[in-house]
């Protein structure tokens, strides 16, 4: 493929940048994201009866296809896999808390792409970002980050359950809790001193140090043909998931993915000159149809909701501009499918401390909220924190876009809240009611 096809199909001169510019920038990306390869796999598998090495193959052709079209149809130098935070609704909330079968979980999962599809074709999608509160959309974010890291500590066994307590400290003594520690320390260290792809090298060393412990267990093979998607190719159900209860849970769902996906796109975009005088992101209507696109093909093939990932700023940061960047990720990520080995070899142990890492990073967004007013501080924190105290996303939102509306209405600034808060929060309110009435 010459460079002269390739600067036509991306305007690579337009945008000021070069196919070896933008081969290395989508490496760059890759590695900082490749983690997901491994802890997908472990998130889903755990307590839902899908096969891991189904998840493997269809995160990664998730990651690659979604990727493409963001790539070839937006020119955007993003890349997209299943999404932190949303594997972990799938598995702990939707088959864990609600008992569905994983066959409607992505039945589920499916119904919030189109859902996102839908409003942004409408340009609802818009309407809707511009009437939650800023400091809403932080603790979501943060509340995303809490609940991963909460997760991420049972999984190590640093928190553990307490008939006492509900949650104690775990045994530190117990050697699969010591490689996590292990893990967690070496991850951090790497991460805090800004090493490129320091989740992923995190989680190779942790695997390592697993060895002589006994607890990795070598594959018998690194190099073969990628596995079977067959278990979970097509396997999505749609039974039981079109009552209010269920669509209040989807409707979670989606504003979930909503949030993360335009927090990322602006941060992003804002580093690779890609917002206009007037704020807004250049081709971002058909970035964000194939952000969506990526959840629905997502979940034909067999995992949770697939995501733009942050992780693409590393990206934009070494030189990419254009979707050349994207169709590179896609590319290192189906040359991936042919280690199955060595990713599913990788022990829990070695991927919790990334899910206490990067949920570290989304509990940042915190910071960005004005805890000295109390009318934000209440729902702000009543969202962020009742993710984790209710093991659910879906309940933390709704408690705490509920209380922004009430507290709102009962102090007099009710003028200041946008019509569409108070439908969301009727919506809401009427979730709790079918809930406490078992309907």
């Amino acid at each position: 493929m010459s460079p002269g096809f390739l600067d036509r199909v991306f305007k690579l001169t337009e945008h000021g940048t070069t196919v070896k510019t933008e081969v290395l920038a989508g490496l760059t990306t890759f590695v900082t994201m490749s983690y997901i390869i491994a802890v997908n796999p472990n998130i889903l598998s755990t307590g839902t009866g899908m096969e891991p090495s189904a998840i493997f193959m269809a995160t990664i052709l998730a990651a690659a296809l979604s990727t493409l079209v963001m790539g070839l149809v937006a020119n955007w130098p993003v890349a997209l896999a299943p999404g932190m935070g949303l594997n972990a609704f799938f598995a702990f909330t939707l088959c864990g808390m609600l008992q569905l079968p994983w066959q409607q979980a992505l039945g589920a999962v499916f119904i919030s792409g189109v859902l996102a599809l839908i409003v942004t074709m409408t340009g609802l999608r818009e309407l809707m970002i511009r009437a939650i509160p800023e400091s809403l959309k932080h603790a979501v974010s943060a509340g995303i980050g809490f609940f991963i890291m909460l997760i991420g500590l049972i999984h190590a066994g640093i928190v553990q359950a307490d008939p006492n307590t509900t949650i104690a400290l775990g045994h530190l003594n117990d050697p699969k809790t010591l490689l996590s520690i292990i893990g967690l320390i070496i991850t951090g260290v790497l991460v805090a001193r800004k090493v490129t792809g320091g989740i992923l090298l995190g989680i190779l060393i942790t695997t390592l140090v697993g060895i002589p412990m006994g607890i990795t267990h070598m594959p018998e093979t690194w190099f073969s043909a990628p596995p079977s998607l067959a278990p979970t190719f097509l396997q999505l159900s749609f039974e039981g998931l079109f009552s209010a209860k269920m669509f209040a849970v989807i409707f979670a769902m989606f504003f979930a993915d909503l949030f993360d996906t335009i927090g990322t796109f602006v941060g992003v975009a804002s580093k690779a000159d890609m917002i206009d005088k007037e704020g807004n992101l250049k081709g971002g209507t058909r970035a964000l149809i194939a952000d969506s696109c990526g959840t629905i093909i997502g979940s034909l093939l067999g995992t949770s909701n697939t995501t733009t990932y942050v992780e693409s700023a590393a990206g934009v940061s070494a030189g990419g501009r254009t979707g050349l960047t994207a169709v590179t990720v896609a590319v290192l990520f189906l040359l991936a499918s042919f280690f199955s080995g060595a990713f599913l070899a990788i022990p829990g142990e070695a991927t919790a401390p990334a899910l206490i890492i990067v949920g570290v990073m989304m509990a940042s967004s915190i910071t960005q909220i004005d805890l000295d007013d109390f009318s934000i501080a209440l729902p702000a924190i009543i969202t962020a924190l009742m993710m984790p105290f209710t093991y659910s996303i879906a309940e933390g939102m709704a408690l705490g876009f509920v209380a922004y509306a009430a507290i709102n209405l009962f102090t007099g600034q009710h003028r200041k809240v946008h019509w569409m808060m108070w439908v969301l929060a009727v919506f809401f309110i009427v979730y709790f009611v079918i809930d406490a009435l078992g309907l």
